[in-house]
């Protein structure tokens, strides 16, 4: 390995050989060896760096970045931005310009551009900001992207629509966002009824800082009350009286939206008494959304109800009155689950009044259609109708995902395979490795800096068309970064490959285990898929480890029932872990009826859950997934079941045309607990 390094200083340090070529004989040596060899070999460095970088040591740190640019190191990108961007808030332009020309076209210069528009923008420093953006290639910045806003703003450009729509998507209270709110309001393109608009929809996203300074904007006295509204909407509400007064209503407004989102009774039965005459009806309106989407969310029967009441409320005013698509999401669904029947036309109403963007989503093109479909029967144009909605279920039919093969089968067409592509050429497959931010992403995931390793591959794929991207997918098939392999093949558009987006690694193992505890292994494959993506020693922020993400307690209690020997190291182990995770996913899958649905959603939320959300009325699968209330788990168990269906096809027959159904693999309908069935395992973890 020694030699092989040596070696690779040689050509890297030659004149006229070029980093790209350089970073494969660095990537390939590193193949070689585990991260603690890297360290031995010299290449400790950059660990060292994130070390130094950790512990705020700036002086260590300098002296690191000084030796590995000095010495032209493969990774001294990294460890050249970590000291620049640890002391951003102190350094000049011309420091920073210097920094991109060394590292131009690299992640590093664009994160650290990222880094270096925040710092303009809190030195207000608009002219440097304004000439700097327009090179932020990733752009994936809301803040500094308000700050833009601001800038064209002082220069005299029209922003007010454009700003309005970046300080209602603000996540929470930036410095960017909130001084473009502030700039605008002061200059009157914002008004009263964007400031509360705003407050309302931080309150229904749980941001109250974010409420508070909508509200200082337009009634800066009563700023202090929101966060007694926000921590004790009932007791705050208790204090009040109705009144004409027009802040004090929309105070009331907010009250009542927190406290639906706590007890929705509660704020039912005030809007029913002490504030049914006492708001405006927009402000009304607003309270009975928020009562129907968290009503919605706690799969209450009397949420499509509390929707026709925001209905209501909303045809008594001349404002046109705009509710976040989530809001909308949640009215489609509690239509769709309602007992006695989806109410068609409620979901189509929803729908239509979502955002452009948000109606173009596979999610409601398929219920839309699905509406259409079943209100064609008694509408005055029925072919109409029915042409309608055969069109909306082919314009997704095509696509791999769950509404795209429900789509299909609505259309009575078998969920098909896309060809198998011809095998990609060693040349293209060189060519992608040699690909500087591919080669480094190689090497940082050898030191073991895997986060760092993906921001590289991810920045590296962009602009890729469908021929390098299926090249670049190999690189990572190859070395058996499964994730790099299976994220990087699901960007193509029209090439596609199933076997690098459903990769089977394991295989043998994986098949003899499911034959063993009658599982069916591309059930497991397509929970492992979206579990680890198959790294074997994936860990998330929350503990899982290991190949099916198990949690140290599931593990040990399901080693303890199945009699297996088991200490906490062995969690990672890839035959421990994946024979723990699917005697748990037997034992869930079991409890549940066989429901591979409620299993998946037990499985990432827990057993108890999908037990509380089977109860109520019986619900086609379909539509009980879409009422999952987490939105994590709701689209986890869609694409775990969508994997298991195109992987169904591949164990088979690699060469497979056609997929088995997925409205087979969904079941039967999904409601209580059959009389006659064993009791709930109420052990299960």
């Amino acid at each position: 390995m020694k030699d092989t390094l040596k070696n690779f200083k040689r050509v890297y340090e030659r004149p006229g050989v070029g980093r790209a070529i350089a970073g494969l004989a660095m990537a390939a040596a590193f193949a070689l060896s585990a991260a603690p060899a890297a360290a031995q070999n010299g290449f400790g460095n950059i660990l060292d760096a994130r070390d130094a970088l950790r512990k705020g040591d700036r002086a260590r740190l300098a002296s690191l970045r000084a030796a590995a640019v000095g010495e032209r190191q493969a990774l001294a990108p990294w460890v050249d931005y970590w000291d620049l961007s640890s002391r951003i808030n102190l350094v000049q332009a011309d420091e920073v310009e210097a920094f991109y020309q060394r590292w131009s076209g690299s992640y590093v210069e664009d994160r650290l551009r990222n880094d270096w528009l925040l710092e303009l923008g809190r030195r207000r420093d608009w002219a440097a900001l304004s000439a700097d953006y327009p090179r932020f290639r990733m752009n994936d910045d809301r803040q500094v992207a308000c700050y833009a806003l601001l800038a064209d703003h002082l220069a005299g450009k029209d922003v007010r629509d454009a700003a309005r729509a970046a300080w209602f998507a603000q996540k929470d209270a930036d410095d960017g966002c909130a001084l473009l709110a502030t700039t605008l309001f002061e200059a009157k393109q914002f008004g009263a009824a964007d400031a509360w608009r705003r407050a309302r929809v931080a309150v229904d996203a749980n941001k109250p800082r974010a409420a508070r300074l909508a509200v200082q904007l337009v009634a800066p006295s009563f700023a202090a009350e929101v966060p007694d509204l926000v921590d004790n909407p009932a007791k705050y509400l208790a204090r009040k009286k109705a009144t004409a007064d027009r802040t004090t209503q929309e105070l009331v407004t907010l009250a009542l939206m927190r406290l639906a989102a706590t007890d929705p009774d509660a704020a039912v039965s005030l809007l029913n008494t002490t504030w049914r005459e006492s708001l405006r009806p927009e402000q009304a309106a607003w309270a009975w959304s928020t009562v129907g989407k968290q009503a919605a969310m706690r799969l209450m029967p009397t949420a499509p109800s509390y929707f026709q009441q925001a209905e209501l409320m909303a045809s008594k005013t001349d404002l046109e009155l705009v509710w976040a698509d989530e809001t909308l999401a949640w009215k489609a669904r509690a239509a769709l689950r309602n007992d006695g029947g989806p109410r068609w036309q409620q979901v189509i109403q929803a729908i239509n009044a979502m955002d452009p963007v948000a109606q173009r989503d596979a999610t409601w093109v398929y219920w839309k259609a699905r509406a259409l479909q079943a209100l064609a029967r008694d509408s005055s144009d029925p072919a109409a109708m029915a042409a309608q909605s055969h069109e909306m279920f082919g314009s997704i039919a095509g696509q791999y995902h769950f509404y795209g093969s429900l789509a299909a089968e609505e259309l009575g067409r078998p969920i098909t395979m896309p060809p198998v592509p011809a095998p990609v050429p060693t040349a293209d497959r060189e060519a992608a490795a040699r690909e500087p931010g591919i080669a480094r992403a190689l090497l940082l995931t050898t030191a073991g800096l895997r986060n760092e390793a993906n921001r590289e591959w991810n920045f590296t794929l962009r602009g890729m068309d469908d021929r390098t991207l299926r090249a670049t997918a190999e690189v990572g098939c190859e070395r058996q970064l499964w994730d790099r392999c299976i994220n990087t093949s699901d960007r193509t558009k029209a090439d596609i490959d199933m076997a690098q987006r459903f990769p089977v690694p394991f295989r043998r193992e994986m098949v003899a285990r499911g034959r063993e505890i009658g599982l069916d292994p591309a059930y497991v494959y397509g929970l492992i898929r979206q579990e680890s993506r198959f790294i074997v020693d994936a860990r998330s922020g929350v503990g899982a480890a290991g190949l099916m993400q198990l949690m140290p307690a599931t593990a040990r209690w399901t080693a303890k029932k199945v009699g297996m020997p088991f200490t906490p190291d062995m969690i990672t182990d890839r035959d421990v872990n994946l024979k723990l995770g699917t005697s748990y996913l037997k034992l869930v899958l079991d409890d549940l009826d066989g429901s591979q649905a409620m299993a998946a959603a037990a499985y990432n939320a827990g057993p108890n859950r999908p037990r509380r959300w089977r109860e109520g009325p019986r619900l086609e699968p379909a539509i009980w997934v879409e009422n999952v209330p987490f939105g994590e788990t709701r689209d986890y168990v869609k694409k775990v079941l969508s994997n298991a269906t195109f992987y169904a096809a591949l164990l088979k027959d690699p060469n497979a045309t056609v997929a088995p159904s997925l409205k087979a693999r969904l079941g039967r309908s999904i409601g209580p607990r059959e009389a006659g069935l064993p009791a709930p395992d109420t052990e299960l973890p």
